[in-house]
């Protein structure tokens, strides 16, 4: 691992919200990898634990492995008010990745609707 590459350490969840942690320098190779059961009997793959719903960038990977292992540490509820909040609705945080942007369209902008001129 180079010194200058960055770390992530990431939650993931299913359907049930059983919860697994990770670290990892490829954040989107190793969801990928999650997402694809690469490793069939491993513990995401058995429980289907592939859906994005918490991460955190690090400068350093011995900061994203410090930073794993305070939370593997903390109790389940802790760990659910950290996903909430930042990720209220249990979104998976990759379900656009790989996906094309649509084009800037200047004709889609809308002003806004809680301002209005005053006399």
């Amino acid at each position: 691992m180079k010194p200058e590459q960055l770390a992530y350490v990431y939650i993931l969840a299913n359907s049930f919200k059983k919860l697994y942690i990770g670290v990892t320098t490829d954040l989107m190779h190793r969801i990928t990898e999650h997402k694809s059961h690469k490793y069939p009997q491993s513990h995401t793959a058995k429980y289907n634990i592939n859906k994005l719903v918490y991460f955190e960038r690090f400068t350093t990977a011995t900061a994203a492995i410090q930073r794993e292992k305070q939370l593997k540490g903390w109790l389940r509820t802790r760990k659910l008010e950290l996903i909430i909040s930042t990720n209220p609705l249990w979104q998976d945080l990759s379900a656009d990745w790989g996906k094309p942007i649509p084009p800037f369209k200047e004709s889609d902008l809308r002003p806004p609707t809680t301002f209005y001129d005053r006399p």
